[in-house]
């Protein structure tokens, strides 16, 4: 039982490893760390120990130095330390896995697979798993080879004679390819239904919130809908797109709450979306929520901004909903300070006066958590959703009768 626990706690415990390079400096690195360290503990892991190594590019082979390899190596081999896991922050190929894992003797994730691995938890409906799968196949068939290093896979001496290993790999690249054909065509059956289901809801005005991972879209949601959609402060809390029906003053409109974009995020893990995104694709309006106490925001709605722009190129009406300003927290510069202001000496007022000079009335500061400023949010999402409303039904009666009333 003891070994048991022991067992358990170590492949709970995670090494993070990060490069320095010309594209990403130190403090960048440090960020990007700081969300891999928020996706381990979502996926259930708890790091023990950073690795930053500073290199023009990442190694083709090892992906750090061998000198870095050798400190990581020494570290987990340490049973003092525990390590189970070893995590890197970009994608690793299947030469990099196949070496690294053959040195450090131990489960091997990047980022990618990590992501993986928490929509694998985070997926609950059929659909959900289903896209989950096909995303999973795709990053494991160029993976294939490292599976089966443990065979011989030298050919036999004649030329139809080959060896284990290498049957085992085509046999088994062929059924991963079939099974990614069939998850594409049960997608495809989905995707059909959910178009069919989007055009029975008529030309009702549609909403939907986007944002990046964990800034509170499904809280907001919930806050908007008066629904119990789930939220908690993990990322990917949402991979399932909701749909509502939102009233405000007698003016009913569609409210959908989409899955997270995080950065680096996999592009076949976007295909693998497709359907859920459609959503995003087809609606009037776009909320697009961030979370103003995050330090890196700007460089979110960055990546938020992007990724929308590669699932659909047409500009749509966009809110931008900063939340969280009750997490707002910034330490002001002394009088005689002289040197540059840097993002923790900017007030709120100073933010927020920077946005609204640069998005006007299409910005506004809330705090979904504390309900703050959310009936200025419903004057605001009603006049842009009444604009697309009074042009696809100039003769709607409950128009007539509010103006009556006014």
């Amino acid at each position: 039982m003891k070994d048991f626990i022991q067992s358990e706690q170590k492949s709970a415990h995670a090494v993070l490893v990060g490069l320095i390079t010309p594209e990403q400096n130190e403090e960048k690195v440090a960020e990007y760390l700081d969300e891999l360290d928020f996706l381990a503990d979502t996926a259930g892991l708890v790091s023990v120990k950073r690795f930053v190594q500073r290199l023009d590019k990442a190694h083709p082979v090892t992906f750090v130095g061998t000198g870095k390899l050798q400190e990581i190596k020494d570290f987990v081999a340490d049973e003092e330390h525990s390590v189970g896991v070893v995590v890197f922050d970009d994608e690793l190929s299947a030469k990099q896995l196949r070496n690294i894992e053959k040195e450090l003797n131990t489960r091997i994730l990047d980022r990618t697979s990590l992501i993986l691995d928490i929509f694998a938890m985070r997926a609950q409906t059929a659909h959900a798993k289903a896209q989950v799968e096909l995303a999973q196949y795709q990053y494991l068939l160029p993976r294939l080879t490292r599976l089966w290093t443990h065979l011989e896979r030298q050919r036999g001496g004649g030329t139809i004679m080959r060896g284990p290993g290498e049957t085992q790999l085509e046999t088994d690249r062929r059924i991963i390819l079939d099974k990614i054909s069939r998850l594409k065509q049960e997608l495809e059956d989905i995707d059909k239904q959910k178009t069919v289901q989007r055009k029975n809801r008529g030309k009702m005005v549609r909403v939907a919130l986007v944002g990046y991972t964990n800034v509170g879209k499904s809280t907001l949601m919930n806050l908007l809908s008066k629904s119990d959609i789930f939220a908690e402060n993990k990322l990917f809390a949402t991979l399932d797109t909701t749909v509502r029906k939102v009233v405000i003053e007698n003016l009913p409109f569609l409210l959908s709450d989409t899955v997270g974009f995080i950065r680096k995020l996999p592009t076949h893990l976007v295909e693998s979306f497709k359907s859920t995104l459609d959503e995003v694709r087809e609606a009037d309006i776009l909320l697009h929520v961030v979370d103003i106490s995050h330090p890196a925001f700007e460089e979110q709605i960055d990546v938020v901004e992007k990724t929308l722009y590669d699932i659909d190129k047409s500009e749509k009406p966009t809110i931008v909903v900063f939340n969280k300003i009750d997490a707002f927290s910034y330490v002001a510069k002394a009088e005689d300070d002289l040197t540059p202001k840097s993002r923790e000496n900017i007030s709120l007022d100073e933010f927020k006066q920077t946005w609204m000079a640069k998005l006007r009335e299409n910005c506004i500061f809330i705090s979904a958590k504390e309900k703050a400023n959310i009936d200025d949010l419903k004057s605001l999402i009603y006049n842009k959703v009444m604009e697309i409303h009074t042009t696809r039904f100039p003769y709607n009666d409950f128009l007539y009768q509010k103006y009556e009333d006014e």
